[in-house]
């Protein structure tokens, strides 16, 4: 469990296929710390395992194998050398809750559409896949590339949200562009209001 919070950006080292999986290998510093191989990491949302973590040339190496699925149903196929990642290390039991619940269980893919900027506020519309924009509702939250956000507006085929310039400056958010895709992952608690309303009684 997540609270979508992000504690750093992290780079992309290498992305490369094996026989069993894509390994996506990133370099962090403070999400490294005590970080050990079985743990989850949210990556731009999407709740990852490590299987290997090494030091090489003063940098903190975390190794990750994707299976295809989260391979393709996430932005992460996208990525390359260099690009900057979200991090978020899982909520701890005795963890301070800033955000919202976020399982790092991406719905889908949306993309952004616009953007702009209001005085020292940064303002996204971001597309989304009709099976994930149902459950966005106006004031409620999102996590967008793992950020808790909240919906400022709802169109037809899209969501707006305001970023503050703390969120954009410490998030993977302030290099995204028009046309960028994102991974969106919609409150579970939307989810589980109409799982409920739709069982038979």
């Amino acid at each position: 469990m997540f609270t979508g919070i992000i504690e750093e950006t992290g780079v992309v080292e290498s992305v490369r296929e094996s026989k069993r999986a894509i390994r996506l290998v990133l370099a962090a510093k403070k999400t490294a710390r005590g970080l050990k191989n079985g743990d989850s990491l949210a990556v731009n949302g999407c709740c990852l395992t490590l299987v290997k973590k090494e030091t090489k040339s003063r940098k903190q190496l975390l190794h990750f194998d994707l299976l295809l699925e989260s391979w393709k149903r996430t932005n992460l196929q996208f990525v390359r050398k260099g690009s900057l990642v979200n991090l978020e290390r899982s909520l701890a039991a005795n963890g301070r809750f800033g955000g919202h619940f976020v399982t790092g269980h991406v719905d889908g893919i949306g993309r952004i559409v616009k953007r702009e900027k209001q005085g020292q506020d940064h303002i996204l519309e971001i597309s989304a896949p009709k099976d994930v924009l149902r459950y966005i509702v106006f004031k409620g939250s999102i996590a967008v590339d793992g950020v808790s956000l909240t919906v400022a507006k709802v169109l037809k085929n899209r969501f707006r949200i305001w970023v503050i310039p703390h969120t954009f400056e410490v998030t993977a958010l302030q290099n995204q562009a028009v046309g960028d895709p994102v991974n969106l992952e919609a409150d579970m608690i939307g989810k589980y209001v109409e799982r409920f309303v739709k069982s038979p009684q």
